[in-house]
């Protein structure tokens, strides 16, 4: 039972980490620029970017499933067990 658990949890995990790149919205406001190429070098400009993330909202809730009674009888009774949730909201399409 302790290994379905992280297998579940892991499972969570990768998918929150996969939907980093769709999570994120950056929009380039203005153009970087580079330094001139001289003997004297100046410095350059960094690009003004706004960037628009999602959220996710993470919690438990409590759940009715069967789990196996141990006993020399394979019957099964149902438990209350808290099963993680995930919720996602990626930034809205401009």
């Amino acid at each position: 039972m302790k290994t379905g658990a992280a297998v579940g949890i892991a499972v969570v995990a990768i998918a929150a980490i996969a939907f980093g790149a769709y999570m994120i919205d950056f929009d380039v406001t203005e153009e970087g620029a580079l330094p001139d190429v001289d003997v004297s070098v100046e410095g350059g400009e960094l690009p003004e970017v706004d960037a628009e993330v999602g959220s996710i909202t993470t919690g438990t809730t409590t759940e009715t499933v069967e789990v196996p009674d141990v006993d020399i009888d394979v019957d099964t009774e149902e438990a209350e067990v808290k099963v993680p949730t995930v919720d996602v909201t990626p930034p809205a399409d401009d």
